[in-house]
């Protein structure tokens, strides 16, 4: 029978998924082994509503009307496999606390993507109406400086109308040639679930390849 890291199995069980644990600092996170996949994205992104329609749950990871809720490193299983894990890392941007915390953030998110061995990819989200933000510059320069891929999600497309939403994708790409060797983008909706096959044969790429 095929394990969760196998070639051979068909597609890894998303909606399997099971909250883990969550860590304040790299120290304090789960042992680096196995094979995990981050997820971040400025705080009214829509980072925890995608990761929940991609498990398809409602509460797996935390939403808010209020941005900047998810303060923690979390962990989350799949196929109740803990070597096999996807990370929603803190928010970034809007949330309503100190500057102090803001930069405390960053360095624990700098920390972390730099120096976790199991990390195989980076999902980058973006709203679809304001991408490329400092932030999403900055994350992408951590990603190059570990050779790292990095799947860009156009999060909140439902709010473009066809035409729009089309233009914004060609114009990220267009911003980003030259990194087309570790960088992808696709337009996504957590509302009306567009987009998310594609996330998902992305992360099975990144989690069932052997390091």
């Amino acid at each position: 029978m095929p394990t969760p890291h196998d070639s051979s199995a068909v597609r890894l069980n998303y909606p399997t998924a099971q909250f883990m644990t969550s860590a304040p600092t790299l120290a304090l996170c789960p042992d680096d082994t196995g094979a995990e996949v981050a997820f971040a994205g400025r705080s009214n992104a829509g980072k925890s509503s995608a990761i929940n329609a991609l498990t398809q749950q409602k509460a797996l990871a935390r939403t808010s009307r209020t941005p900047g809720r998810t303060q923690l490193i979390n962990f989350f299983s799949v196929m109740n496999d803990e070597a096999c894990r996807l990370v929603d890392l803190p928010g970034y941007g809007y949330a309503k606390v100190p500057e102090t915390v803001k930069l405390e953030w960053q360095q624990h998110m700098s920390d972390y993507l730099r120096g976790r061995f199991s990390l195989r990819g980076l999902v980058l989200l973006m709203d679809v109406r304001h991408p490329l933000t400092e932030f999403d510059q900055m994350m992408l320069g951590f990603a190059d400086q570990r050779d790292m891929p990095v799947h860009i999600l156009l999060t909140k497309a439902d709010k473009l109308k066809k035409g729009p939403a089309n233009a914004a994708l060609q114009q990220v790409r267009s911003r980003l040639k030259g990194w087309e060797d570790l960088v992808s983008v696709q337009l996504f909706s957590s509302l009306k679930r567009d987009g998310v096959d594609t996330l998902a044969q992305r992360l099975d790429q990144w989690l069932k390849t052997p390091q």
